[in-house]
């Protein structure tokens, strides 16, 4: 059973030989956390593949590897948000990297 976390959102780090599909060659960016809206997992692999709301409004499964958590956020229902208005220190994360 997989249980998520309701207001989940997730940044995009894409890996240059992670899986496809690879998420910046598909309407993401590094400067929005977007949110979970489900996951998927195949029972022939141990990834996870989150179902994200692109920059489009396309719906895409992103596998667990290009993403990375930015936090919790029940209010607003946004699909997506400007990272730097979602915490401190996811700010202060983007600086320093």
């Amino acid at each position: 059973m997989i249980t998520l976390e309701t207001g989940l959102y997730l940044r995009v780090q894409e890996l240059k030989d992670g899986p496809k599909p690879y998420p910046l060659q598909s309407g993401f960016n590094m400067q929005t956390a977007y949110r979970a809206l489900g996951m998927f997992n195949p029972s022939e692999t141990s990834d996870a593949f989150f179902i994200l709301a692109n920059d489009r409004d396309e719906i895409w499964f992103i596998c667990n590897r290009h993403l990375r958590a930015v936090g919790v956020s029940p209010e607003p229902r946004d699909l997506r948000r400007a990272l730097e208005s979602m915490s401190p220190v996811t700010q202060n994360y983007h600086q320093h990297s």
